[in-house]
């Protein structure tokens, strides 16, 4: 047992040797600059007047949830798509018709050095307890080749004053998605560690050794989030972020959707799938399902269909319209209904959730560096099929927030 521990304590201290080595690589950060992604980011939950509408200059959507009591909780990203950004989360106790200022900011200071504390990809997530978790990814000037992914949960989220517990890191890299209930009860969170390409500068030559994880993971919760272990992960080609979603199917294998940069050849979304929980997972292929080369979201369904919801595909420009939802019933072979959510130019990045009534809430962003609208809508599967905002209560176009500061650059 004893030469077990030492053989251990020798392999971490290895790994920080090599850690430190890789950093001190890179000119002017400082080590304790470099592992902010290894402690907690400062979360405000008394935001002031500087993260009002009229202070801020960008909007990217998160996530979106619905409480047990009804409230709407929405997160966002302000400060741009870039190293200054930052999360914002806000309330609505009226099924969206308004909504507060924001209730909580994670918007750590710069670095001793100037070097910026990025808070750039995250989601909201009711488990079915009714607890509500706040996942979200921090590191520095964007994405430094580690990064962190940390969580906070939620007791009271109906409560006039919610309370939030101390922030825990999970591991490295990026989480964009919800979490994942299989039928056994375990929990899986997508993690994705990207690749070198959209490393900052600064960083270029650091954690080379965890160059051969740079890819789409899930890692696995059987303690209702308690703790969080890696299960398996897949490399997918030419990757953008992975942004990576699963749905469990009913033959009890887990299909993996995730976002390329058209490593096929054109406009596809690429897919994996496991038949051992998410350990091992198949070559990733084209998946049936074309969209243009954003953010898109997949769910199952109260009714046992599956949901998505992305942008269509124009074959005459590339540019991020018509997002619109459609629903399978044969477990993602074939795709029916097509209700646009939104035609304009540049709309994306949805995030979902359904209320126990069946409706349907879809987050998303419209022209973030210009209008900087945070919206929702509102529907059903009726509303899908039929491809219309039919249903009784269902709304399109519905503001969350617009941001009204100088313009992001």
């Amino acid at each position: 047992m004893r030469s077990k521990q030492m053989a251990a304590i020798m392999k971490s201290f290895i790994i920080a040797i090599m850690l430190s080595v890789a950093l001190k690589a890179v000119a002017g950060v400082p080590q304790e600059e470099a592992d902010v992604s290894l402690s907690p980011a400062w979360v405000n939950h008394n935001p002031g007047p500087e993260y009002a509408d009229e202070a801020r200059d960008f909007a990217m959507s998160a996530g979106i949830e619905r409480t047990a009591g009804g409230r709407l909780w929405a997160a966002w990203v302000a400060g741009g798509d870039n190293p200054k950004a930052y999360f914002i989360l806000a309330t609505s106790d009226d099924d969206g018709k308004s909504w507060s200022p924001p209730r909580m900011v994670i918007h750590p200071p710069k670095t001793a050095s100037g070097l910026h504390h990025t808070v750039l990809v995250g989601n909201l997530w009711t488990d079915p307890s009714g607890k509500l978790w706040l996942f979200y990814s921090q590191s520095l000037e964007m994405f430094d080749g580690r990064a962190g992914v940390w969580v906070i949960s939620c007791e009271n989220p109906d409560a006039e004053n919610p309370t939030w517990s101390e922030p825990r890191r999970v591991w490295h890299g990026m989480s964009c998605n919800k979490p994942t209930v299989l039928g056994n009860g375990d929990w899986l969170l997508p993690i994705s560690l990207w690749d070198r390409s959209a490393i900052n500068s600064k960083f270029s030559k650091a954690y080379r050794d965890l160059d051969d994880q740079r890819m789409a993971h899930w890692f696995v919760s059987q303690d209702q989030g308690a703790t969080w272990t890696r299960r398996g992960g897949v490399k997918i080609p030419a990757p953008l972020y992975d942004e990576h979603m699963v749905v469990e199917l009913k033959d009890g294998r887990l299909w993996m959707l995730a976002r390329t940069k058209c490593a096929f050849g054109h406009r596809a979304i690429a897919e994996s799938f496991s038949a051992d929980g998410g350990a091992t997972w198949s070559r990733p292929v084209q998946s049936g399902l074309l969209a243009i080369n954003a953010r898109f979201f997949v769910r199952r369904l109260q009714s046992g269909k599956i949901l998505v919801v992305k942008n269509r595909p124009m074959e005459e420009r590339e540019v991020r319209s018509h997002l619109t939802a459609l629903i399978s019933s044969d477990e993602g072979k074939t795709w029916q209904g097509g209700l646009v959510l939104d035609d304009r130019d540049w709309v994306s990045y949805p995030d979902g959730v359904q209320a126990p009534d069946g409706s349907i809430y879809i987050i998303y962003d419209r022209e973030r560096k210009k209008e900087r609208e945070i919206l929702f809508a509102k529907f059903t599967e009726e509303d899908i099929l039929a491809k219309d905002f039919v249903s009784k209560g269902a709304k399109s176009r519905q503001l969350i927030s617009k941001g009204r500061g100088t313009a992001a650059k």
